[in-house]
C-alpha cells in the first residue's frame, strides 16, 4: 500500500486507542471510590454520635474546659475532612495540572491523622457520655 496505513498501523492505532479508554475508565473510577469514600467519612460521625453532639450542645456555655474538652473531637474530625478535601478532589487527575495539590501527601497525612485523632476522641467522649467508663 502507498501512501495509505498498513495493517499493522491500523491495529497500533486501534490498541493505543483502547488503552486510552481504560486509562480514563480507571481515573473515572478512582473519582468515584474517593467521592464515595468521603461522603462515607462525613457521614459516619453524623450516624455514629448525633445524639452524643446534640447533648454536648444542649449544654452550651462559653468556657475554655468545655470547648476543649467537649469539642475538640469533632473539630479534628472536621479538620481532617477539610484537609482531605483537596486529596479527593486531585485523584485522578494530571500531576502537571496547576490545579493538582503540590503538596498533596501532606495534605492526605494531616487529613488522615486529624480524622482518626477525631474519631478515637469521639469515642472516648460518646463512652464518657453515656457512662460506660468507670
Amino acid at each position: 500500500m502507498q501512501g495509505g496505513r498498513t495493517r499493522e498501523d491500523f491495529w497500533r492505532e486501534r490498541d493505543r486507542r483502547s488503552a486510552l479508554g481504560r486509562d480514563e475508565l480507571a481515573r473515572r473510577q478512582a473519582r468515584r471510590v474517593g467521592a464515595v469514600g468521603f461522603v462515607l467519612a462525613a457521614v459516619m460521625p453524623v450516624v455514629l454520635w448525633h445524639r452524643v453532639v446534640v447533648d454536648i450542645a444542649s449544654e452550651f456555655r462559653l468556657d475554655l474546659n468545655y470547648l476543649v474538652s467537649e469539642w475538640s473531637p469533632w473539630i479534628l474530625i472536621v479538620l481532617g475532612l477539610a484537609f482531605a478535601a483537596p486529596v479527593v478532589w486531585s485523584v485522578g487527575r494530571d500531576p502537571e495540572s496547576r490545579w493538582y495539590p503540590r503538596s498533596r501527601n501532606a495534605y492526605a497525612g494531616w487529613g488522615i491523622t486529624l480524622y482518626l485523632l477525631g474519631i478515637g476522641l469521639a469515642t472516648q467522649v460518646s463512652q464518657i457520655a453515656s457512662g460506660l467508663t468507670p
